[in-house]
């Protein structure tokens, strides 16, 4: 029974460090910098290499520690490089939506440290260009699609904030003019310009710095949660066995190990039930152990047997208690061998045959409703067989014997572990 407990306790130990998944799966990302708009561009005009002028707000999701997604707003203005070019002003707006993996949890950064992460990002989306200055076109806006990438590099500040540095590289597809609006994108300069229709491009980039808001109840992010190790060190192992066997002892004997044992200093000898307390049969404040008549309730003047005027014949108290169900023999989950506390039930019940030799007696077997019923059923008729063997062990003549298995008793509350204990049992009924 203790090798039994103790693995159901280690199991459990290991499945319910292997299930604590729960971290924080939303973040708002919020960013500014510079943009670059590499080409199309009309010929004398040149942009910066940094050009500050770029902002852009995500919300991102985590599906789990290594990937995502996140939808993105950015918006800002393409500029001419001073003194080099003619001047323009093109306003952007960018919506993407883009599916995010979490390279530096991917690439085990945390081997090394726990402040940096890195993520990469691809998807697609759409924009608009308005060109405030064009020479040609006048404030006709450009509508296209958007393919982009990039990778953000993380440093954790806190639990609920990180610091974030982000290239991102936009490839605008079907753009119709150049990015700084003065010349049609195409070799043949139509008049009146229309769509080119084809796969005409666009590619410009960003440079950003911004935080990561890292929302939810849990204590960290998906970005930086560590998954337990499911497997235990040595160390671990030996600490976690030393607790279930310090868990195990049994202090006043009576078969009920501590944890479970709600009375742990029962005298010796003293009869318990499942949760270790004492039993008292007949409620007369006399435990079984001390009474001399413990089906039959009595004052502790007389060692708990009532006075001889009130007698009444042993086998009618005796019969009451056990066709009531107040003697039973008890079995661990999926088991035929009765607990060891209860095994003296039987003792009482040989007893009581060997005094009263015209009663016979049907065992009746019984099992919680876990498991098929036809398993049930067989499983309550070994417990039953059990006990006939105990009591034909001590004596008594298996003609006046019955046993019987009633497969699973449906009058307890299957959801309680408490409830399907006492339902894993074998009671008697004299006959």
């Amino acid at each position: 029974m203790k090798k039994l407990i103790c693995l159901a306790l280690l199991i459990t130990s290991g499945v319910n460090a292997y299930a604590q998944k729960e971290f924080n799966k939303w973040a708002v990302e919020l960013n500014g910098g510079f943009n670059k708009s590499m080409g199309p561009l009309t010929p004398d005009y040149f942009s910066p290499t940094l050009n500050v002028g770029h902002f852009d707000i995500g919300a991102r999701h985590m599906i789990n520690e290594y990937i995502g997604f996140k939808g993105n707003l950015g918006f800002g203005t393409f500029r001419e490089a001073k003194g080099e070019s003619p001047e323009f002003n093109s306003k952007y707006v960018a919506v993407t939506a883009e599916g995010v993996g979490n390279f530096g949890r991917m690439l085990n950064f945390e081997s090394f440290t726990n402040k940096l992460g890195l993520l990469g990002h691809l998807g697609a989306g759409g924009g608009r260009l308005i060109y405030d200055e064009s020479a040609l076109y006048s404030n006709e806006p450009d509508y296209y699609y958007i393919i982009t990438s990039g990778m953000t590099a993380l440093y954790r500040i806190t639990d609920r904030i990180a610091l974030s540095g982000d290239i991102s590289v936009y490839v605008n597809g079907r753009q119709t003019y150049t990015l700084d609006g003065n010349a049609y994108n195409d070799k043949v300069q139509p008049d009146p310009p229309t769509n080119p229709f084809v796969h005409a491009t666009g590619t410009w980039w960003t440079g950003t710095l911004g935080l990561n808001f890292y929302i939810g109840k849990a204590e960290k992010h998906a970005d930086w949660y560590l998954k337990p190790d499911k497997y235990l060190t040595k160390s671990e192992l030996a600490e976690a066995v030393g607790e279930v066997k310090d868990m195990l002892n049994d202090s006043d004997s009576d078969g009920i190990p501590d944890y479970l044992d709600k009375e742990p200093s029962t005298p010796a000898g003293a009869r318990v039930n499942s949760f270790g307390v004492t039993l008292d049969s007949d409620g007369d404040g006399t435990a079984d152990h001390l009474d001399q008549c413990p089906f039959q309730p009595g004052p502790s003047a007389t060692k708990g047997c009532p006075p001889s005027a009130e007698k009444t014949t042993e086998v009618d108290y005796l019969r009451k208690a056990i066709n009531d169900g107040y003697v039973n023999l008890y079995y661990g989950f999926d088991s035929d061998k009765p607990l060891s506390y209860s095994v003296s039930a039987a003792q009482y019940i040989a007893n009581f045959m060997k005094r009263n030799p015209g009663v016979s007696l049907e065992i009746k077997g019984f099992a919680d409703e876990l498991g098929p019923e036809d398993y049930n059923i067989s499983l309550s008729e070994r417990r039953a067989k059990s006990v006939f063997d105990l009591l034909i062990a001590a004596g008594i003549d298996k003609a006046r014997l019955s046993y019987k298995g009633y497969g699973e008793d449906t009058s307890v509350d299957k959801s309680s572990d408490n409830a399907r204990q006492m339902a894993r049992r074998t009671s008697f009924e004299i006959k």
